[in-house]
């Protein structure tokens, strides 16, 4: 009897096993199908104009500290170099350069086909401020060292819009018409939310009856050695973002006075209470219900065993993927709806009742669910009326885009990335951050970010950071990414 249980046992067990390797051996390749189109990008190699030209825009300190606290006169300095930089975009008469409130960039590129339908590409001139943060070098010089041009703006984004630029430009130099409209839309406030520049630019393009075939603005990178377990680059596309809501709660309803004689629960306690119930409930995963899944699935054909046997079964694996993806904050920020309670106040001195308490609670929201969604559960989970719930801010994640294999969009960029970063692996993502992308759902429901920027672990601290620099051999490769994806974008189809 026990050897026929430990037999039909041993005969299950080999019949998993062997499900297992099978779905692995058999797995679909779901990367961009390779190109016909091979633009000539040798043009870019060893080019000391492009580096110069990115060493010049890096020193304009184009910062924007809040929204109407930016260096505006900067943003109007790097308006006039750019019409020094690119003379051809500036003269040719396939192009027309808009300035949109003051500040922001439109561009308008002829196409010779005016039946295709357009397609934007996007950046932004403003940068992040740089005080309090101990540089090696200027960080508004644009210097040359170890090979890599440093400087506030290489990696976020002035190297995306004069990449474009320099693309546009050499077409342009080459005699090259493009065939399907383009616009080019650099706004001025992206890092203070973009509500100034991009919404403005997106209804300048709404009025006119743009409706693009896609937008690619910045957003995630080639990451090497930053996924762990998968060996080789990662290009991840993203085709949607998180929504946020901030909230502030608030009590004031318990007993004040002299702390001598305190009550059973003070108004501080009480918003302890309510905030300690958010912080340590998290949200329930939604892994398997959006794009995160679909990344293993998009990774699988191209990781090496064992853990493309792991990636190939997610049916049976995916409480394992989940438990090791809670053990990092930026995989397990990927599950869920996030949680921070990021400011606290209540009281004024030490023997003295608060007479009010109050937390700003920060909510990153998945693309599964909607802010109303995540109001109704923290109220649930506070159950406590005494906790006032005030919205500050608030905004949906964003649709998701599509990233099938019949999606001009998705495959073009992936097919672009595969030709200058050939050993990379596409992916669809979610970005975790917000960009001014999301101002543009008005004018397409096709919104991808990313960015053609090599990022190995070390260098992911440089970005809004200290030493934040590009390898003069990457923008190279930036401005051919961009090149190519011109060529790709004027086809009618795949």
């Amino acid at each position: 009897m026990f050897l026929s249980i430990l037999s039909a046992a041993t005969a299950g067990l080999g019949g998993l096993v062997a499900i297992l390797v099978l779905r692995a051996i058999t797995v679909k390749s779901k990367q961009p199908k390779p190109s016909s189109l091979a633009p000539d990008t040798s043009p870019f190699d060893g080019n000391g104009k492009i580096v110069s030209n990115l060493q010049e825009a890096i020193r304009y300190e184009t910062i924007s500290r809040m929204p109407g606290d930016i260096n505006y006169s900067e943003i109007l300095k790097f308006h006039a170099f750019l019409q020094k930089a690119f003379p051809r975009v500036h003269s040719s008469p396939l192009v027309k350069r808009e300035v949109i409130v003051s500040y922001s960039l439109l561009y308008t590129v002829e196409g010779t086909d005016p039946s295709l339908k357009s397609y934007i590409l996007a950046a932004h001139m403003d940068v992040v401020p740089v005080e309090g943060q101990d540089w090696d070098v200027p960080p508004f010089e644009g210097r040359i060292q170890d090979g890599c041009i440093y400087g506030r703006g290489t990696i976020d984004d002035k190297h995306s819009l004069m990449g474009i630029m320099e693309a546009l430009e050499s077409r342009l130099e080459r005699g090259e018409k493009p065939v399907r409209p383009l616009y080019l839309c650099f706004g001025h406030d992206e890092e203070v939310t973009g509500v100034d520049g991009a919404l403005n630019i997106a209804k300048t393009l709404l009025e006119r009856g743009v409706e693009a075939e896609f937008l690619l603005d910045e957003g995630f990178t080639i990451l090497q050695d930053v996924i762990k377990h998968v060996s080789r680059p990662v290009g991840l596309i993203g085709v949607s973002e998180k929504g946020y809501l901030t909230m502030k709660l608030s009590v004031d309803s318990a007993k004040t006075g002299h702390s001598s004689m305190p009550p059973t629960e003070t108004n501080i306690g009480i918003l302890a209470n309510a905030v300690s119930k958010l912080e340590s409930t998290p949200f329930p995963s939604m892994f398997g219900s959006g794009v995160e899944y679909d990344n293993f699935v998009y990774l699988t054909s191209e990781v090496e065993y064992p853990i493309k046997l792991v990636f190939a079964n997610l049916w049976l694996f995916q409480k394992l993927v989940e438990s090791i993806m809670r053990k990092k904050e930026s995989t397990r920020a990927l599950l869920h709806t996030s949680t921070a309670i990021t400011v606290f106040k209540g009281g004024v001195k030490a023997n003295v009742l608060p007479p009010s308490a109050s937390a700003i609670v920060n909510h990153r929201i998945h693309p599964s669910q909607t802010i109303q969604q995540v109001l109704e559960r923290d109220r649930r989970l506070i159950n406590d009326d005494r906790i006032k719930m005030e919205i500050l801010q608030g905004r949906e994640a964003t649709i998701t885009s599509p990233y099938d294999e019949q999606c001009f969009a998705y495959q073009s960029i992936g097919q672009s990335i595969k030709q200058v970063f050939p050993d990379a692996i596409v992916a669809p993502g979610i970005l975790l951050a917000n960009t001014d992308t999301i101002h543009y759902t008005s004018v397409t429901d096709k919104l991808y970010r990313f960015c053609p920027t090599f990022n190995l672990p070390e260098d992911i601290p440089r970005f809004h950071g200290v030493n934040e620099r590009i390898r003069i051999s990457n923008y190279e490769q930036v401005v051919k990414f961009y090149y190519i994806l011109m060529h790709h974008a004027d086809r009618q189809q795949l």
